[in-house]
Formats: C-alpha cells, structure tokens, sequence
C-alpha cells in the first residue's frame, strides 16, 4: 500500500485561517500583501487570507519578469478574479536589466535577483498599505533549501511552513484552487523552461515522502534504505537539508554578553503585548 502523510485538510483550513487572522490583528493591522504567481502556493496563500481577513483586505500583486511565461501570468489573474481581490501587475524587468546591463547571463544569479526584487516589491507595497506580507514558502522547499533567502522565503507571517509540498495540494483541492492550478507542474518560473522537480531531480511524492520519515518519524536514513528507498534519493535530501541549514535560521550572532539575540535572548514576537 502507497504510503500518506495523515492530513486532515478542514482542520488545516481552520487552523490556518484563524492563525492568518489572530498573528495579523494583533499588532492593529488588518491588510496582507502577496505575490501572485499563478502557482499552487501562492493560490493557497492567498484563498486563506480572504477567509481570514475578507478579500479587500487582500492586495495581490503580479510581479512578471520578461521570461515569466503568460501562461503563469493569466493564472495568476485568473486567481484574483475568482477571489475578488485588488491587483496589481507590475513588470520588473526594467529593475533587473538595468542591475545586470552588459554582464554575462548566469541565470541562476539572474534568478535569485529576480526572486529578491520581487519581495523588495513587496516590502514596499506592505509599508505603502500598511500591511504584512503573507508567505507562500511550503515545508518541503523551506526543509530542502530550495528558495531564495530574502527573496521568496521571506515573509512577515507564513501559513504554508509547516506543510509539505503534497499536503498544500491536498488543501488547495479543499478550499477550491482551480484544478489546472494544482495540475500543473511547480516553477518558480524564474527562467524558461524551469520546473521545481526538474531542477531538485525528485518529485514532490517522493522528497516529501522521505522527508517525512526523517524529519516527523525521525527515521535514520540507513533505515530508509532497509525499507526500500533509493540511496541516490535520500542522500540528496540529507545532503540539501544539511547545506541549506543557513536559510532556515536568523543570521548567527557573535555571543559577547549574557544575552544574546537568538541564542538566549528569545521571545515570542508579541511578547510585550
């Protein structure tokens, strides 16, 4: 029998739209800002912000660059429509060539530039509107390392961390994402032709399978092996979690005094409220 991560999606729902609207209130604020790239993520996102918050309260914005495919474009309105939020499209490209003129194309610093410049958007819109900025990062690509940092893991709150790449689908299907949303393959779509499990060479079935069993059930991955998982698959899992452990934590601070700010020093963030 295939194995599943146990997921109860109407009790994720509820969990999650209330932690959107009580970590979001609390401080006065009652608008969000979001990315909307047209993909499962962002879909999910941005559908618990509405019944968080009520759809005005929701601003999206389509931040394409030149390469952003117009298929990712159309969902990305697509999304806002049927959830009835205020949108913007503003096109990036002008920032990004300008910081790259005449310099050779590596896409993958083109890539995170494009990934950065996106949530420097972001930031603005949120300061401008006086909002948060609502997180799409799930689980799998936080655990994996496969994102940005400062660029699309970043986030004021973020709903989707603690779900894996398959659970966010899952839910996607409860709370109404269009089908050919949660269909179609993951992309950052920082470049042509780009796809999430194209570039981790696993699928999501699998890394979060395996994920799963070394991280929830704490599994060592010898064992995995004994169960019959390939060799290749988990040591490029522990191998990408091992590496990508920076992205996960606050910058590392010298320890000079009794205490130090992420080490001993460590508060709720409304802990004086």
């Amino acid at each position: 029998m295939k194995f599943k991560i146990p997921f109860d999606p109407i009790y994720t729902k509820d969990i999650l739209v209330r932690f959107i609207r009580d970590e979001t209130r609390k401080f006065g604020i009652d608008k969000l800002v979001i990315g909307l790239s047209g993909g499962l993520d962002s879909s999910v996102s941005a559908t618990l912000g509405v019944d968080a918050l009520g759809r005005s309260n929701i601003l999206g914005y389509v931040l394409p660059y030149r390469t952003t495919s117009q298929n990712s474009i159309d969902d990305a309105i697509l999304m806002a429509e049927m959830l009835g939020v205020n949108t913007e499209l503003i096109d990036i490209t002008p920032m990004v060539d300008a910081y790259f003129k005449g310099e050779t194309e590596d896409r993958v610093r083109r890539g995170n530039f494009i990934a950065r410049t996106r949530m420097c958007v972001l930031f603005d819109k949120s300061y401008q509107h006086s909002a948060l900025v609502l997180g799409t990062s799930n689980k799998t690509e936080l655990l994996l390392g496969y994102g940005t940092i400062y660029g699309d893991m970043a986030s004021a709150i973020n709903p989707l961390g603690d779900l894996y790449k398959t659970q966010v689908r899952m839910l996607a299907k409860e709370i109404g994402v269009p089908d050919k949303i949660i269909a179609k393959p993951p992309t950052a779509d920082l470049w042509v032709g780009q796809t999430d499990e194209g570039e981790l060479g696993l699928t999501y079935e699998e890394a979060d399978e395996i994920l799963y069993r070394l991280v929830e059930e704490r599994i060592r991955p010898e064992l995995l092996l004994e169960m019959g998982y390939r060799e290749e698959s988990i040591d490029k899992i522990v191998y990408l979690m091992r590496k990508n452990q920076y992205k996960r934590t606050l910058p590392v601070i010298a320890k000079l005094s009794c205490r130090t700010i992420g080490i001993d020093f460590k508060y709720p963030r409304d802990w004086n409220n």
